[in-house]
Order: structure tokens, then sequence, then C-alpha cells
């Protein structure tokens, strides 16, 4: 199987109404080809997963822009005034995730558990409505994983097969998501053959990707 496609033809795979990860932290790491990309079509009512939603006019917050996004689910939204203003305009819903939280419910839905139990939020607006468990004499609220119909992650390298490495901290929460979709998609910076990576190196099997799309290429 010919992993190697187009961005076009990797938007193709998205369909309206689907639940999305995306990785990256801020900007870093986000796999911005392909957010031009579906900027760049029709597709609407999106639920994305991931830690905020880029910044004004940038990343995600394109897709803000154009009024692609339904709901968000992630950790640190204020960092892009656009997407305060779309919620209090009710354009946009938004489900707050404690970092930490997120990381392990998406390393979570990847490993097939279906949820956890977190000290986190315990007390506060945000476990409003959550199960809670008393554990060793101590609150936990209990925490769904997290799981997509796609995964849009950017890593630095990959081989024809679909191993990939990442650089520095790109590394946050992409491989996590590599696990936690249907169908796996990787913005990479550079294809190389097969035996040219080091197994000692690769961080995300080839065996969760889908498919690659060389960053800028159309």
């Amino acid at each position: 199987m010919n992993k190697i496609i187009t961005r076009e033809e990797a938007i193709e795979k998205i369909t309206d109404g689907a639940r999305i990860m995306v990785g990256g932290f801020g900007l870093v790491g986000s796999p911005l080809s392909l957010i031009e990309a579906i900027a760049k079509s029709n597709l609407k009512d999106l639920e994305i997963i991931s830690n905020n939603l880029g910044e004004p006019g940038k990343g995600l917050g394109v897709l803000v822009q154009k009024k692609q996004v339904k709901k968000a689910i992630g950790s640190y939204f204020t960092s892009n005034p656009e997407v305060v203003h779309a919620y209090q305009q009710q354009e946009l819903q938004v489900e707050l995730i404690p970092q930490g939280t997120m990381s392990e419910a998406i390393r979570a839905g990847g490993a097939g558990i279906g949820g956890f139990y977190t000290p986190v939020s315990v007390g506060t607006q945000l476990a409003e409505g959550k199960e809670e468990r008393v554990l060793k004499g101590k609150k936990y609220v209990l925490q769904e994983s997290l799981y997509a119909d796609v995964a849009l992650i950017k890593a630095k390298k990959a081989d024809r097969l679909g191993n990939l490495i990442y650089s520095k901290s790109a590394r946050n929460f992409n491989p996590m998501m590599a696990t936690a979709a249907d169908i796996v998609i990787a913005e990479v910076e550079e294809v190389v053959e097969v035996g040219q990576i080091s197994p000692e190196e690769i961080v995300t099997p080839h065996l969760y990707v889908t498919y690659i799309v060389m960053k800028g290429e159309q």
C-alpha cells in the first residue's frame, strides 16, 4: 500500500461532522498544511480535539474564522481571543479538560480504555455531572477516554512504510493522537526509504499511520 498522498486527497478522507484530533501545542508541532487544506474545503460542523485552537488567523484559528468548527475539546483556548468571542456568541461549543487529564484521555483512548478516575477538577465546575468515587479516602471523578474519526499529526521524518520521528517539542500530543483515531494522517517534512530510519529513533510505528502527506505539497 502506498501511503503517500496529496493533502487534497487526505482531506477527502474527512466528512462533515467528523471528530478530528489535531496535534500541536500552540502552533508548535501542528500540521499546518493539512489545516490549510481543510480551510480551503467546504467541510463543516467539525469537532476538534486539540490542546488549543491556534491563534487569530493562524493554524486552527483559520477554521474558527471560517466557522467550520462546531465544537472544540481542549485545555487552553484563551490564547485565541476569537475562540472566546465565538463561544460567547454561541457559535462554538467548548469542552474544557485540564491538560494532563486530556493527555491521559487520549492515551487511554488509544489503549482501548473506556475511562479513568482522576482527582483533578474535583470540587470545581469542570467536575459537574461527572461520576465521583472515593478511592483510598480521596475523591476522584470519572473522565471518559478520547478517540477520533481522524487524527492529523505532524512529524519531522517518515519512511515509506509510515514509521515516524518527531522534532524536539513537536513531540507533544502527536504520538498519542496517532494511536487514538480510525484514520491517522501524518504531515511530514521528509520521506526516506525503508531502512533509513534507525529502529531506535522511531517514535510512532508504521502500523498506526494510515497516510503520509508531504508538508507544503499540494
